[in-house]
């Protein structure tokens, strides 16, 4: 039987479902003994909600918008990990017997790899690589100032550009494909 990562990410989706979760990401990596299921959760919109409605000034960490924080706790984590790995094992999920599973809140660096996070993240800052050049350059960072269409811009002025075209620099903002874009993650401002 050979791993299948979508069927793993839809039972994971599945359990988190029912703890008030959204799955963020799942990986797998590793062989023999040392391969481990990595699963990043945090609070579905509803539970963040509730997060936001409650939190004040003294129990957020200063900087950090409330959009930001996952709302995951070490609770929510050790819970989703013992459901979720009792399904694992009992529909046989993961070939082989020796495996870890690690189940994590996917921080403030996080990646974005769906639209809805690019959305959700407007406004905030963002490292990203592109497949193919952009300008030529397939680094950036910026403050994301629009998402549509499957079309990112981000504000180059933000922050200080690195790579190849960073002395050629002379726009202030740059357009990237979705589809062009192979890693994404938010930058911590703090």
């Amino acid at each position: 039987m050979a791993l299948n990562l979508d069927t793993i990410r839809a039972t994971a989706e599945r359990v988190a479902a029912s703890h008030g979760l959204d799955v963020v990401e799942v990986e797998f990596q590793g062989a023999g003994k040392f391969r481990a299921l990595r699963v990043f959760v945090e609070k579905n919109a509803a539970e963040r909600a509730k997060l936001a409605e409650s939190a004040d000034s003294e129990t957020l960490p200063k900087g950090v918008p409330v959009e930001a924080l996952s709302g995951v706790t070490h609770e929510d984590c050790a819970t989703f990990a013992q459901d979720f790995g009792t399904v694992l094992d009992v529909e046989d999920l993961i070939p082989g017997a020796e495996y870890t599973l690690e189940v994590s809140s996917p921080g403030l660096d996080r990646k974005l790899v769906k639209p809805e996070d690019f959305t959700r993240f407007m406004g905030s800052l963002v490292k990203l690589r592109t497949f193919t050049p952009v300008n030529n350059n397939r680094q950036w960072q910026g403050r994301m100032t629009r998402f549509s269409d499957g079309l990112l811009t981000i504000d180059l002025t933000a922050t200080k550009q690195k790579g190849k075209g960073k002395k050629k620099l002379t726009e202030q903002t740059v357009d990237i494909a979705l589809a062009n874009i192979e890693r994404a993650n938010l930058v911590a401002e703090i």
